[in-house]
């Protein structure tokens, strides 16, 4: 007999918080996780009811954006390929039921341990997946990205748990599909001065397999192409070719002088992006440009 294929909708809890208040722990212990998973799971019902006739998968941790914002979610996927090794005592994968994965001996399964290098932000992130048949997860997930972003706060007493389970000061606690938070974060970006970035970041997380050009005076010249971000490396001529051309030729000090300082800035704008793109698990490659007329061939 075939069996119904099988897809997902990915989301989190996220838990807003307020001020710089410090956070107490970062990931729970096994035997601390299924309740605070059960409220997760009543509350998606109570957006969708056929979400609970879906498999819910959690862990009993909280990440930052970026870890959940990379190509081809990686976070997600880890929670679910866990999930596919979990006993499941005669239950079908079709049938409703929650996995919450905590941690043993203060370790976490897998790679699901949070990064502490993106650690203390202001939006803390609990993912979940949802898995079952094709259709069933097709009208949870059409009513999650239409519903979630407007309508999805969670349960009082789930913002609670999450709050004294974690130690965290949590302002406001809501449920997103990954889609709603890449929305967020574009506008984010947008406010943070990265608007121009933004679609080559998406293109990464949403068409992996895709690429996009950052071609956009006067920002870095970057190739997003067969799975990473390829960024110009220029030469000091090249760079004035591109850069700064009106100057081409002269020599005095004075401009020598504002030259250097807008070739650094330049730079640290530079790093800037490729520590953003890092951050959000995208490969960044530098190449090499000798002259500005050869950089597309040479990032292509």
């Amino acid at each position: 007999m075939s069996q119904t294929p099988q897809l997902h909708v990915l989301g989190a809890l996220a838990l807003e918080l307020t001020g710089a208040a410090p956070v107490a722990r970062d990931a729970l212990a096994q035997p601390e996780v299924g309740a605070l998973a059960a409220l997760v799971a009543r509350d998606l019902a109570k957006f969708a009811p056929e979400a609970a006739q879906l498999e819910l998968v959690t862990v009993g941790a909280h990440y930052d954006p970026v870890e959940l914002l990379r190509p081809g979610w990686p976070l997600h996927r880890e929670l679910d390929q866990l999930a596919a090794r979990a006993p499941r005592a005669g239950v079908a994968r079709d049938e409703g039921r929650v996995i919450a994965f905590g941690a043993h001996d203060e370790r976490l399964p897998g790679a699901l341990a949070p990064s502490p290098d993106y650690a203390g932000g202001p939006l803390r992130l609990m993912p979940f997946v949802l898995g079952g048949p094709a259709d069933v997860v097709s009208i949870v997930g059409d009513a999650f990205e239409r519903d979630l972003i407007e309508l999805g706060m969670a349960g009082a007493d789930t913002a609670l748990a999450a709050q004294e389970a974690f130690g965290l000061q949590v302002e406001h606690a809501r449920y997103l599909t990954v889609h709603d938070l890449a929305a967020m974060t574009a506008m984010q970006y947008e406010h943070a001065g990265l608007a121009a970035l933004w679609p080559l970041l998406e293109t990464a997380l949403l068409q992996p397999e895709g690429e996009a050009w950052l071609d956009q005076l006067p920002e870095p010249l970057i190739h997003y192409t067969e799975g990473e971000a390829r960024i110009a490396l220029f030469s000091p001529n090249a760079w004035q070719q591109r850069y700064a051309a009106e100057v081409q030729g002269e020599a005095d000090d004075a401009t020598r002088d504002r030259l250097q300082r807008r070739h650094q800035l330049f730079e640290a704008r530079q790093r800037q992006i490729a520590a953003v793109l890092g951050a959000h698990g995208v490969p960044v490659n530098f190449v090499h440009c000798e002259r500005d007329a050869d950089c597309r061939n040479a990032l292509s």
